[in-house]
């Protein structure tokens, strides 16, 4: 179930070397085309950098054509983190030159929530209103099943979009026909738009809901990618995967760490210069 470009918490000490260095670069084109936009979301995006990383090794991703029946896809049900998700695709190859640059300009394709355009094909749908990412993961699920294909279906979600009465239809749906190809993470920084989640709505016991509804779970640190791809890569016993990944909102930057100000002020120009090439 893993793609080739996996990287094991055991390998050798240059390609963890060139991961991290990765990682640091995409945080820094985050902090770089969220200060250039006056973007808001900037700690939405970082809290969920290795999570991103995490899919994309683990499932070889690549840009899909009408003929790729067994390519994975990946729904970003986060779609307000968009800024991670473009600058993970840019990252891999997978968004054109320096089509980024232009975030949020007038005239581009690339807006503050994950966008679906001929320009980037890799991007699967388009998404942003919370609550809905699952239920389309769980819909490419079943009619992959329906097609005989073997696609993988990743989903990423907000801990506040699990709030939402339609996740735990998707995730009941998903249990119940025990969609094995099928793998959500979930962001757990633990704030949402307004206040933190256990004030707003707690989630807990988190890991339990989602084994009653038929899921395997894993809970990992959100912040370490090689154990979140050993999660993602791991056994599942025929059911839907849930891999509760705890993150801290806005991780690198530590004005705005763990607040829900991270939310909404953009980066600073000095923003970028705080993560190492």
């Amino acid at each position: 179930m893993t793609g080739d470009a996996t990287v094991t918490a055991d390998a050798p000490a240059d390609a963890k070397g060139d991961r991290r260095r990765r990682l640091a670069s995409v945080r820094r084109r985050i902090a770089e085309i969220s200060h250039a936009s006056n973007s808001a979301h900037f700690g939405s995006s970082l809290s969920c950098v290795e999570i991103l990383d995490s899919i994309f090794q683990v499932s070889g991703v690549s840009v899909r054509i009408a003929s790729d029946h067994d390519k994975p896809r990946i729904i970003m049900s986060k779609g307000h983190a968009a800024m991670v998700y473009y600058a993970t695709l840019e990252a891999y190859g997978l968004i054109p030159g320096r089509a980024l640059d232009r975030y949020l300009a007038d005239g581009s394709t690339l807006w503050g929530h994950v966008t679906k355009t001929d320009a980037v094909p890799a991007i699967d749908v388009s998404t942003g209103s919370l609550g809905h990412g699952l239920s389309l993961s769980a819909g490419f699920a079943l009619g992959h099943r329906l097609n005989r294909q073997d696609a993988a279906v990743y989903c990423v979600l907000s801990d506040g979009e699990c709030d939402e009465g339609a996740t735990w239809e998707a995730a009941h749906f998903a249990g119940h026909h025990r969609f094995d190809r099928l793998t959500a993470v979930i962001d757990y920084n633990k704030i949402q738009s307004l206040d933190r989640v256990e004030d707003v709505l707690s989630l807990e016991p988190f890991a339990d809901k989602w084994r009653s509804f038929g899921w395997s779970v894993d809970e990992v640190d959100g912040h370490d990618p090689w154990s979140i791809d050993a999660a993602i890569a791991g056994p599942r016993d025929g059911r839907p995967l849930a891999v509760i990944a705890h993150t801290v909102k806005g991780k690198g930057v530590p004005r705005i760490e763990d607040t829900v100000a991270s939310h909404y002020h953009p980066a600073t120009a000095e923003d970028s210069s705080g993560f190492d090439a």
